[in-house]
């Protein structure tokens, strides 16, 4: 097992890693919309821009890894409110044009530090 670290996304922020590889999979940690640069969350954004950082944090932690978005094979969504899982898909869709990995979405009643989504992922090397 290999410990993925990197400054270019989020430090994890309880007792766990950004991501793990094992066997040239990559299990990728939660995601938030916190700011790497200054390490600021961005609660008062809006969903779309909470969504893009999340997807920036994960790309960035999947190029540490030495993978990338188009090794995606699957993507956990969680969202504190189901309206707005378009916005989030339109967001989305632009990370995943090439490749369309397996996901699901699912509605909680409450999230790391308020925020309005969360996502995971599992990639290969």
């Amino acid at each position: 097992m290999k410990i993925i670290q990197t400054d270019k996304a989020p430090q994890a922020i309880g007792p766990y890693s950004q991501a793990v590889e094992h066997n040239g999979i990559i299990y990728l940690s939660g995601q938030i919309a916190i700011d790497p640069s200054d390490n600021e969350l961005k609660l008062d954004a809006d969903i779309a821009t909470q969504t893009e950082l999340v997807l920036e944090n994960l790309k960035n932690v999947l190029m540490a890894s030495g993978s990338s978005l188009e090794k995606v094979l699957k993507v956990g969504i969680f969202l504190s409110d189901m309206n707005d899982f378009s916005e989030v898909n339109r967001v989305y869709s632009k990370y995943f044009s090439k490749t369309k990995p397996a996901r699901f979405c699912v509605e909680v009643s409450r999230l790391p530090k308020n925020v309005k989504v969360e996502m995971d992922a599992t990639a290969y090397l």
